[in-house]
């Protein structure tokens, strides 16, 4: 089974505005500003002096205004998955009468947890609970004839550790010079084995065409139902070989790196639309920097012994998924790894089953999750809650390398990781171009 486009999660997200001499209760559990300068968009805006950023910027006397229509809405990455603790919004004139403060964990998928429709503008204190990465007030009714307007829109909370960052432009290259699609987007295709494969043995594999990025580094990337885009290094039948998933609609890119089979090769992509949404998913760069023994020899490091062998048993091409090795499939040395613990919630299923999200937990995604991240036995609540993922044993700590080093820890481990928006999807409408970085 591989990773699906993801679902709706239920986070939950709360947002603090603090301004000027107006005094706003913190929240209790020690809760930091985590909006203040992040990246901030808008639906519209009313003219170039009320951009969505002045709204994250701290300073009380610029404001983020749309324009005079329902409905609206003002948006803010915090860069990572964050458990937020308060919403307050310091609302202009202009204030919103009916909106909903909504949550993501990939900037596409929203859950709503927040909503109202009898709102008086001012100051708004809202304490609510959950995670996630994306924030956004929805607006779908004004209450003047101007639109929104909102001198300041910050997220208070706290995060679990600092996550791997998006790799930095230099390690994109230049952007300036990708053409134009034709077609739905341009695909560019890098190369990012530290020398170790010139261009002209990195190939891609996509619809029939088979091309070295010294051939060919971009694809005009057309509507497709579905597809995998494969790479390999040396040859195109090299058992160094890997692939993105995606699907292209004639407007929308929704796609995924994934590690649900296994690890070859270091992939990470990047999206950019035309409306400047701008997003990175994949291993890390301190992944695509080492070499590729480091990389294995840390996996090895890093996960109990149990996990040791993937690393060894396809060495140095491969690292396969628990269920794709013998030793966690029934009649291997580790086959009863999750079942008792798969029993313990009333789940009758082989680790082959846990990990692949197969038999009696293939409809059953929030189930699988959870056990694949040792929450199954904690109360539901704390399903949607990633610091709780994978503290004891049994867990899937292939997935959690996946995780641990990952752009923003965002990885598709196991078929229903997208489950609380932990997997590395991303979408967005009218898409520029993708680049895919293809290591070592």
């Amino acid at each position: 089974m591989h990773p699906r486009l993801p679902r709706s999660s239920a986070i939950a997200l709360a947002l603090m505005l603090v301004a000027g001499l107006v005094i706003v209760a913190r929240p209790a559990a020690a809760a930091t500003l985590l909006s203040q300068g992040r990246p901030a968009t808008a639906s519209s805006t009313e003219n170039a002096g009320t951009p969505a950023s002045a709204a994250v910027d701290g300073n009380t006397a610029t404001r983020w205004s749309s324009a005079f229509s329902d409905p609206q809405w003002l948006q803010v990455d915090l860069g990572a998955t964050a458990t937020i603790s308060q919403i307050v919004l310091r609302w202009e004139t202009a204030y919103g009468r009916a909106f909903q403060l909504q949550t993501s964990g990939n900037g596409t998928s929203w859950t709503t947890i927040f909503s109202t429709t009898t709102a008086t503008g001012g100051v708004q204190t809202l304490n609510v609970s959950g995670t996630g990465r994306y924030v956004r007030m929805f607006g779908t009714a004004r209450a003047t004839q101007w639109g929104y307007s909102l001198w300041e829109f910050q997220v208070f909370g706290t995060t679990t550790g600092t996550p791997p960052p998006p790799p930095p432009d230099s390690f994109w290259g230049d952007t300036s010079t990708i053409p134009p699609a034709r077609n739905v987007l341009t695909v560019k295709v890098l190369n990012r084995t530290n020398g170790r494969y010139p261009d002209s043995q990195v190939f891609w594999s996509f619809n029939g065409q088979v091309r070295s990025i010294a051939e060919q580094p971009f694809l005009d990337m057309p509507a497709n139902s579905a597809g995998r885009m494969f790479f390999f290094l040396g040859s195109p039948t090299s058992r160094y070989q890997d692939f993105i998933e995606f699907t292209v609609g004639p407007d929308v890119f929704n796609g995924n790196t994934t590690r649900v089979d296994g690890f070859s090769v270091k992939l990470a992509m990047r999206l950019r639309a035309h409306d400047g949404h701008d997003v990175s998913v994949g291993e890390d760069q301190a992944t695509f920097a080492e070499d590729r023994a480091a990389t294995f020899q840390r996996f090895i490091n890093e996960v109990p012994a149990e996990f040791d062998q993937l690393a060894q048993v396809e060495a140095p091409f491969r690292i396969p998924a628990p269920g794709n090795a013998p030793a966690f499939q029934p009649g291997g040395a580790h086959a009863n790894y999750f079942t008792s613990y798969a029993a313990s919630i009333g789940i009758s299923a082989t680790t082959q089953q846990v990990t692949g999200c197969a038999g009696p937990l293939a409809q059953d995604p929030a189930r699988c999750a959870a056990l694949n991240r040792h929450v199954a036995t904690l109360p539901q609540s704390q399903w949607s809650d990633p610091s709780q993922y994978y503290r004891a044993a049994p867990a899937n700590y292939y997935a959690k390398f996946w995780h641990d080093h990952a752009i923003n820890r965002l990885a598709y481990g196991f078929p229903y990781d997208d489950v609380a928006n932990q997997s590395s999807f991303i979408s967005h409408g009218d898409p520029q171009w993708l680049l895919v970085a293809v290591g070592w």
